[in-house]
């Protein structure tokens, strides 16, 4: 039975990366449970707590020796898998050595630091892929920079803007989140080493020793004092990348809209058996929009989850902790199969220029309404103008005539010149400046994280 669409072979292809899953999978879980337990040994024979040929024992031992499911069906009885594992391990490693294994640390060192092992991989597949979507949305919104299209608010059709603006504040809002992950990797890699109630009494005096030890040995950080009941780093992991999400979704949103029929500006690339109907041979749905957006609609309550653990008892709680578990790698999974969809947008989106330019002119020309407003109120105030535009809008509306010609037809307007209102050039203008400055902050955010 699969209780999470995650793991399921049937949906877990579409929602997460099979790498993904592969950094959260029971085996990565215990080799890095592993790992960790070697590099504790190692900083203990530094710091002559234990012997130097534990580490080497530790070392010895195959993740793949170790049999998960019977850790499994012990950790049922137990309530975390470090016992389990620890007495599996002890089984392993030569009697005179075995009293030295896990010396002083406790189950939420082993679990918390192999987690935090576990998310430096993902945190790098996460930036793989944002690297990547960066870079063709930065030529994208280069490309349609000049590109015009309808600017929409309410859904309605608003004035003119362009395509790359467009793309640029998809741009913009993704690379905004973007660029807060190098410091939200600092914040999460760092060890936990800190026994039962985080004083790590057992190295009497040198605790703080072996930790920067065990921590070095690892690659992480430390911190000043424990992090067993300090959860925020869970928690702001959580929100990243439901903010994350939320960024992708916003585009998908976009993009969906746009593909549908009756506007048709984009569609996203095709690919043979992909977006189709079981019941309707000419559908092409979009996929890689649907994907983002339940994974954005998915992501909410797990991140919640997280919110709530941070509301910790004492120094060890009692399922707030374990609460965790069914929360961020499902994050972590959501948020692989968006990125992975996003990139396709971002690579391969089709746009259709010709239908943007005939979709300006479906309103016949009330795209132009806040244009003509505008000079209008040069000569008779804005709100009389803004009155009039309204009222023309609305013959246009009930006639079908285009509000230019609607407009002359009025003898208030001949006291103004609204020819050039109905000019495309001035939005295609402004739009391309904002385009150029979201590019090059843009550009720049990409550096720094193709570089972290």
């Amino acid at each position: 039975m699969t209780f999470s669409p995650l793991d399921s072979a049937l949906l877990g292809p579409l929602f997460s990366t099979e790498e993904m899953r592969a950094v959260f999978a029971d085996e990565a879980r215990l080799a890095a449970m592993l790992e960790v337990e070697t590099a504790l040994a190692h900083a203990q024979a530094r710091c002559g707590v234990v012997p130097t040929a534990l580490a080497g024992a530790l070392e010895a031992i195959s993740p793949s020796a170790l049999d998960a499911d019977a850790i499994g069906q012990r950790t049922a009885l137990s309530a975390v898998p470090t016992i389990p594992f620890v007495k599996q391990v002890q089984e392993r490693l030569p009697a005179e050595l075995e009293r030295f294994f896990h010396k002083g640390a406790t189950t939420q060192d082993i679990l918390d630091t192999a987690l935090v092992l576990q998310l430096r991989s993902a945190l790098e597949l996460i930036r793989t892929e944002l690297t990547a979507i960066l870079k063709a949305l930065l030529a994208l919104a280069e490309r349609h920079r000049r590109t015009p299209c309808v600017g929409r608010s309410y859904a309605q059709h608003a004035a003119p803007l362009t395509f790359g603006y467009k793309v640029a504040v998809w741009l913009a809002g993704i690379a905004e989140v973007a660029e807060a992950l190098p410091r939200l990797r600092q914040r999460l890699l760092v060890a936990s080493l800190a026994g039962p109630v985080g004083t790590l009494s057992a190295m009497g005096t040198r605790g703080p020793e072996v930790l920067e030890a065990f921590a070095r040995q690892l690659d992480l950080g430390v911190t000043s004092i424990a992090w067993h009941a300090r959860r925020a780093r869970m928690a702001e992991a959580a929100a990243w990348l439901s903010t994350l999400l939320g960024a992708l979704a916003k585009m998908a949103n976009d993009i969906a809209h746009l593909c549908s029929t009756e506007v048709g500006e984009v569609s996203e690339p095709f690919m043979p058996g992909r977006g189709g109907s079981s019941a309707m041979p000419h559908k092409r749905n979009p996929v890689s929009c649907t994907v983002i957006i339940a994974a954005q609609a998915a992501a909410r309550g797990h991140a919640g989850i997280l919110a709530d653990a941070m509301v910790s008892l004492h120094e060890r709680p009692a399922g707030a902790w374990h609460a965790e578990w069914h929360a961020l790698p499902p994050l972590f999974g959501l948020a692989s199969g968006a990125l992975r969809e996003a990139r396709v947008l971002a690579e391969g989106l089709e746009v259709n220029a010709e239908r943007m330019r005939a979709n300006l002119d479906l309103t016949q020309g009330l795209l132009f309404a806040d244009a003509v407003a505008g000079r209008l109120g040069r000569t008779l105030g804005r709100e009389r103008a803004h009155a009039l535009v309204e009222h023309a809008a609305a013959e246009v509306r009930r006639t079908g005539q285009p509000l230019r010609a609607v407009l002359e037809e009025m003898p208030e307007v001949a006291v103004a010149d609204i020819s050039g209102a109905f000019d495309l050039e001035p939005a295609v203008e402004a739009s391309a400046l904002w385009v150029d400055r979201a590019i090059a902050e843009a550009e720049s955010i990409h550096r720094g994280l193709a570089a972290s």
